[in-house]
C-alpha cells in the first residue's frame, strides 16, 4: 500500500482515503469504474456513467501547521491514552442518474493533507472522470514499486503532476 495525495494505492485497487474495513464506508476506483463501499452503499458506476468526482471537507493544512497538529495530537494521545479516528471527508460522485455522497476516512499521517497534494489530487479526479487519465496508471506505478512504502512528499507531488498532466 502507498499513499499518494488522496489516493490509497494497493496492487489491485485505488481508494480515496483509507481502505475501508468491515462495514465502514469508502470509495474504490477500479479500471472499470467507481464503487461506493460499506453497509449503507454497495453501488458502482462504470467510468462512462461518471460525470464528476469531487471531494469536500478534506482537512488541508500547510506543512508547518500539519507538523504542529501532529505533535499536539501525539502528545494528547500519550498523556490521555485517548486515540481518535482520523478525520473523515466526503466523496461526491455525480452521474447522469444523480449524485451519491460517501464518507471516507483520511489515510494520511496526522489526518490532514498538504495543499499541493490536495489540489493535484482534485485535478487527477477530474481527469479520471472525464476519461483523460486511467486508474491503470496508478496501479502500474504501484506494481512497479510494490516493495516501497509511501514515497516522500516531493515524489508524491511529482507523481500527481504526471498523472494529472500538470507542469
Amino acid at each position: 500500500m502507498a499513499m499518494v495525495g488522496l489516493f490509497w494505492i494497493t496492487e489491485d485497487s485505488v481508494y480515496l482515503g483509507a481502505e475501508p474495513a468491515g462495514t465502514a464506508s469508502g470509495v474504490r476506483l477500479t479500471e472499470d469504474g467507481v464503487e461506493a463501499l460499506g453497509s449503507d452503499h454497495g453501488t458502482s458506476w462504470s467510468w462512462n456513467e461518471v460525470r464528476r468526482i469531487d471531494v469536500r471537507d478534506v482537512p488541508v493544512r500547510s506543512t508547518a501547521r500539519r507538523l504542529a497538529s501532529l505533535a499536539f495530537d501525539s502528545l494528547y494521545v500519550a498523556v490521555t491514552g485517548d486515540g481518535q479516528l482520523p478525520p473523515a471527508y466526503t466523496v461526491r460522485v455525480d452521474t447522469a442518474d444523480g449524485t451519491a455522497e460517501v464518507s471516507v476516512l483520511s489515510a494520511v499521517v496526522g489526518g490532514t493533507y498538504a495543499p499541493a497534494e490536495y489540489e493535484l489530487s482534485r485535478t487527477l479526479l477530474g481527469r479520471l472522470a472525464d476519461g483523460s487519465a486511467t486508474v491503470g496508471d496508478l496501479l502500474d506505478w504501484r506494481r512497479d514499486h510494490a516493495a516501497d512504502g509511501a514515497p516522500p512528499r516531493e515524489e508524491r507531488e511529482a507523481l500527481l503532476r504526471k498523472w494529472a498532466e500538470v507542469d
